[in-house]
């Protein structure tokens, strides 16, 4: 499965990867109401990954 436009930057955005140009688009999609939950989407489900892992390593 092929990652959105959304989940792409996003990840570009936490590995520390991310153009100038990209990050311009990045906020664009983010202050977008038609693109808002598809970057919120991505977002939360990043941090429950995150979560979960916190988790497995508490155990």
């Amino acid at each position: 499965m092929s990652l959105s436009r959304a989940e792409t930057l996003i990840e570009k955005l936490i590995s520390n990867k991310l153009s100038g140009e990209e990050l311009s688009e990045l906020l664009a999609g983010i202050t977008s109401e038609e693109q808002q939950q598809e970057y919120s989407d991505v977002l939360e489900a990043y941090f429950n990954q995150l979560l979960k892992e916190g988790q497995k390593q508490e155990k």
